[in-house]
């Protein structure tokens, strides 16, 4: 009997341990995101927020204190925090978040509402209309009180699921439709620039202006510019945690709320962003961590509806959401 207690207690031990080093994680890539918000802020981080330390951050650090005579050491000690001005303060739970705010913390909170699958619109700092949307839907999720602050409890639900794990092998029964026809060109986690940054998505080089449809059923939960490098970006909620993201469009016709299908249009392809060219680039998240998109995707395009709408009335073309309305 005392055998098995110490079995057991070993095993409680080995949870926590896990669990503490599973939410120091989830803190050590919020504090890099906020870090990586701030630089973005002073035009020195020029690639999206990822919470992973890499090149461009310790660039961005070591370019931001030569500019202001710091030790060149690209580590953001608090004298970097407090040279970054309100960007580096303050730290993450030092007080209850709310619209209007702006910050450090409220950069980390961004970035854990989009890992959670709860994206704000980008990780800038500026707690807006995206960041509340974001909050109160994740706090209703979680069981929380939804009142829009972000203060002790939501932070711990926040940090209390550590990150899934891709296979690259679909865990679950959600599928999606081609977006757009044509081939694959740029594949998932191809490294990019040379070698620094590693493809978050796939690539389909297809014309400008060519018509982008939602890959399956689900709800638009940010429709618009995104600055950190996906220019006009679309993303839709889907079930069980996905996520589909359709950037660098030409235009965006969807909306956030927007109720969308297989075949909805959401908008055009196009070149803005940080893009070389026209084309796609499509993204599935599971708990807002990229997966390889291929092995999800079916054989086919979306199916387009038939009927047809004069785009000369707006609420008639809202009410059907077809995509055969230009």
């Amino acid at each position: 009997m005392p055998r098995a207690k110490g079995m057991v207690g070993a095993v409680i031990l080995a949870l926590t341990l896990m669990l503490v080093i599973a939410q120091q994680a989830t803190a050590s890539s919020a504090r890099v995101a906020a870090l990586q918000a701030a630089l973005k802020s002073a035009g020195l981080y020029p690639v999206a927020v990822d919470g992973v330390k890499g090149p461009f951050t310790a660039r961005g650090v070591r370019t931001f204190q030569r500019r202001h005579r710091l030790l060149v050491d690209g580590v953001a000690g608090p004298q970097t925090r407090r040279a970054l001005g309100r960007r580096g303060r303050p730290d993450l739970g030092s007080r209850v978040m709310h619209r209007g705010q702006r910050g450090w913390d409220v950069a980390a909170l961004q970035f854990m509402l989009q890992r959670r699958g709860y994206p704000s619109g980008g990780v800038d700092g500026v707690f807006g209309a995206g960041t509340h949307s974001a909050l109160t839907a994740f706090q209703r999720a979680a069981g929380l009180g939804v009142d829009g602050l972000a203060g002790s409890a939501t932070i711990a639900a926040l940090r209390r699921r550590s990150a899934p794990t891709s296979t690259g092998i679909p865990e679950g029964p959600v599928r999606f439709y081609r977006p757009v026809p044509g081939p694959i060109g740029d594949g998932f986690g191809a490294p990019r620039d040379g070698g620094r940054r590693r493809h978050s998505g796939v690539d389909f080089p297809v014309p400008a202006g060519t018509l982008v449809q939602a890959a399956g059923v689900g709800t638009t939960v940010y429709a618009g510019w995104n600055s950190g490098g996906y220019g006009n970006l679309v993303v839709v909620q889907h079930r069980l945690g996905y996520t589909s993201w359709f950037a660098h469009l030409s235009r965006v016709t969807s909306w956030v709320g927007e109720r969308v299908s297989g075949g909805t249009r959401i908008g055009y392809v196009g070149s803005t962003g940080h893009s070389t060219g026209p084309h796609l680039h499509f993204e599935v998240r599971l708990n807002n961590f990229p997966i390889d998109p291929v092995p999800y995707l079916l054989s086919s395009t979306a199916a387009r509806a038939p009927a047809r709408l004069s785009c000369a009335d707006p609420a008639a073309y809202r009410r059907a959401r077809i995509d055969d309305c230009r």
